[in-house]
């Protein structure tokens, strides 16, 4: 990610319910496993939700887009990103 980029997420406003609500249901679903998991690896959501590794990926893509989604590198595995549910309940 681009300084220009993480500065124009920093700079956006946070995304809601509201937004998930309009997302396909892949999407749905990891923002609620993601509500009561804290943080969890594209596989650990991929294996909770049993979907496939790609729909995971698209879930969290569109996600990311609607601002709803924090992701961070893994200080155990810095290959993996760590992803956890933006939105205050």
């Amino acid at each position: 990610m681009s300084a220009s980029e993480r500065l124009r997420q920093e700079t956006t406003e946070r995304g809601t319910w509201d937004d998930v609500r309009d997302l396909p249901p892949s999407a749905k679903l990891v923002a609620k496993v993601l509500e009561y998991n804290d943080t969890m690896t594209q596989q650990q959501i991929a294996d909770e939700t049993l979907l496939p590794s790609r729909t995971v990926r698209y879930a969290l893509n569109r996600l990311d887009e609607e601002n709803v989604i924090d992701s961070r590198f893994s200080f155990s595995d810095a290959r993996k990103r760590l992803y956890s549910l933006g939105i205050d309940s």
